[in-house]
Order: C-alpha cells, then structure tokens, then sequence
C-alpha cells in the first residue's frame, strides 16, 4: 500500500508530465516487477494512465475527476498532444474553446512550418456556425439545446458546401458521433478543410476541440477520414490526461494511423 502511495505521489507532483517506470523504480527504491504490478492494479482502477506514444505514466482519469486539472495544467496537455499530432499530420493543428458570444477561440496551436499552409494564432475566433467546430461542439449535446440556439443565431452559409439545413445537419451530428470526428470540406473557405473532435470534462460534456485546418488541395475526400482519427485520437488523450469523462455515444478509435504510414 505505502509503494502505491509513493507512485500516485510522484506521479502527482510530475502533473501533467508523464514518469517513466525507470524514474519510479529507481528514485523510489522499488522492485521492477513490483512497480510493474501495481501501476497495472491502479490503471484498472482510472488511478494511473500509460501514455502509450511516449511511454510513462500520469494520474488517470479517476482520480483526476476527483481533484480536478489546473487550466495551466489542460493547456500544457493540450500543447503537448497538438505538437505530437502536429508532427505526424504536417499540418497545423489547434485547440479552441467555446467564449461567450457562442463562437470559439483558439488557445493552443502547433505550426509544423513547413511549406504553403493555413495560418492560425492563439487568440483568433471561429464564428459560431463554423462547421467543423460546430459539430464537433454540437454533436453531443442534445439536439434541442442545438437548435434553440440555432433559432436564435442565422447559421452562416460559407460556401455553397455548408450544410445549414437543421433536419440535414441532425443526421451529420449523428455521423459524427459515430466516426468521433467532424468534417469540413470546402464547408467554411473554398480554399480550406478540416477536422475537429471534442474533449470532454468531467461531467461528459465538450469543453475544447481539438482540430487542423489544410487547404483543400491536400485534404479533402481522398484523405480526410484517416485524418480525423487521428484527430480524434489525440481529443480522446486530452480527455483522459485532464480527467474527463466519455458520455455513452462517443466512438473511440485507439488504432489510428498516420495518413500514409
């Protein structure tokens, strides 16, 4: 018990930085095997998380749930997992989070600068009617709430490709549940695509979104789907890093590949 007590304890005062398993067997005095046996009795408990990546351990989910994550801390989650799905995708990838006008600010953004490519900066704001980030915002949350508030804000037609009938935009809720990823082809700029999925808080209800922007040149039809899996994947981490809870609807794909790979 008192083993298990030190490792919670050191993998505490790392928050969010993972430890490697060499890190706690030796600068805690513990047997290998033993350290082994008991980060697997409290991962089975949502005690501990193995970041799977990168190796090392962090709180899991259920004892984040019960002490909570300091915003600086989610931020720094958040920036370490965009720049790791920043390097695989070799796009730009960003954070948002919904403000008080019902749009959604971005604060976090990884750049592979590199090449051509869509420019985004802590700080800009996407409209409410943003279609990827909508959905991915939307999408699991009931669809009463969505359209009382799509009653009371005109959703945008960006381009000729926006879907803003609301029986239409139902059913693409519904698909996005399903994949875990929204999608957005030519839907805001003729120029552009993404795609976004959510991360969830403690309560199972999304708070950020987790997405990249590309021009529609190079992400489109052809690739998109692998892409939002990864996309996924990584609001998926975030969610468990910082304590949150995955309501009954969510799909979660831990297979994705890099597009390509």
């Amino acid at each position: 018990m008192s083993a298990a007590i030190r490792i919670v304890e050191r993998l505490a005062a790392e928050l969010p930085r993972a430890v490697s398993p060499t890190v706690l067997v030796n600068e805690l005095g513990l047997n290998r095997s033993t350290c082994y046996n008991i980060l697997a009795t409290l991962q089975s408990a949502g005690w501990v998380n193995k970041l799977d990546s990168r190796g090392g351990w962090t709180l899991g989910p259920g004892l984040l749930a019960l002490t909570g994550v300091s915003d600086d801390s989610v931020v720094e989650v958040v920036q370490e997992e965009i720049d790791d799905l920043s390097r695989r995708l070799g796009y730009v990838t960003f954070a948002a989070k919904q403000d008080g006008s019902g749009g959604y600010t971005v604060i976090a953004v990884s750049d592979p600068r590199r090449g051509m490519r869509v420019i985004v900066d802590v700080g800009d704001r996407f409209p409410f009617s943003a279609p990827a980030l909508m959905q991915a915002m939307y999408a699991h949350r009931p669809i009463g709430d969505f359209l009382a508030i799509a009653r009371s804000r005109a959703l945008e037609r960006f381009t000729e490709y926006t879907v803003v009938d609301l029986d239409a935009l139902a059913m693409v809720f519904s698909e996005v549940r399903k994949r875990g990823f929204s999608t957005s082809i030519r839907q805001f700029n003729l120029a552009q695509s993404g795609t976004a999925a959510p991360v969830f808080d403690r309560t199972g209800k999304p708070h950020l979104a987790v997405g990249t922007l590309a021009f529609s040149s190079e992400l489109d039809e052809s690739n998109i789907e692998p892409v939002g899996r990864l996309v996924s994947v990584t609001a998926g981490r975030i969610t468990e890093r910082t304590g949150g809870t995955y309501p009954p609807d969510v799909a979660i794909d831990e297979t994705a590949a890099t597009p390509g790979s």
